[in-house]
């Protein structure tokens, strides 16, 4: 049996699986990824890093150069789910046991028909204001208009419901996606090179059966897998389908 045939065979009759997703996921979708060769933290030019510019100081002190280049860079509001986002949501159909964890904040996910997923780092999908808490969706926010959003009830700043640099993740979130992990019997890591912490320590938890790593790049996880992929989720999927 191949590989292919066995990643098959595994989803296939997993009681419970869950997918840890990362920006490789989605750049089939046409939403660029963080940190390849050609991924957002790699472009040249301009007076400060995006990991700067996308931290909490940041957003408080230059909220106009953050929206800047958030609105630019970081929201696609027109991509839709590609066949590995549909193939995930199909198989929770099938099986109540499918759970995502994903690192993205693109809702493609959701937008694919996945009911049970946990954003570890938010969605561009929610915003809220600073002030009085009332919550914004994306197209809300996009028609307030300006260079930074202000909310029309009260004046103040609308921030997006991410997690930017200097920011904890949600403690629920990390709660579930802890307990989702230790109990899974298949872990799929797709699109991550498991370099963002603290979520790429989650994976330590697993205790199941088969470890799998979909990535284009090798992580320092691959050793202890059941199966790895170097190669993009989209043609690991044509494989199996």
């Amino acid at each position: 049996m191949d590989k292919y045939e066995e990643l098959k065979q595994i989803l296939n009759t997993s009681k419970s699986i869950v997918f840890f997703t990362g920006a490789g996921i989605s750049t089939p979708s046409n939403i660029p990824d963080f940190r390849s060769a050609n991924g957002l933290y790699n472009e040249k030019g301009g007076l400060y890093r995006p990991e700067e510019i996308i931290s909490h100081s940041f957003f408080l002190r230059h909220p106009e150069l953050f929206y800047e280049f958030y609105f630019s860079k970081m929201v696609y509001k027109d991509a839709k789910p590609n066949l590995a986002h549909t193939f995930i949501a199909n198989l929770e159909k099938k099986n109540p046991g499918v759970w995502v964890i994903t690192q993205n904040i693109d809702n493609l996910h959701q937008a694919a028909g996945s009911k049970h997923v946990i954003e570890l780092h938010g969605s561009v999908h929610r915003n809220y204001c600073m002030n009085c808490g009332q919550f914004y969706d994306l197209e809300g926010t996009l028609k307030v208009g300006g260079d930074v959003p202000h909310c029309p009830r009260c004046g103040g700043i609308i921030k997006p419901d991410v997690v930017l640099y200097e920011e904890k993740l949600n403690e629920n979130d990390i709660r579930g996606a802890i307990n989702l992990i230790s109990h899974a019997e298949t872990l799929v890591v797709v699109g991550t090179s498991l370099v963002v912490y603290p979520a790429a320590s989650f994976v330590r938890y697993f205790t199941g059966n088969n470890l799998i790593i979909i990535n284009k790049e090798r992580t320092d996880y691959d050793q202890f897998c059941s199966l790895v992929f170097n190669e993009d989720i989209v043609s690991v999927i044509k494989k199996i389908s």
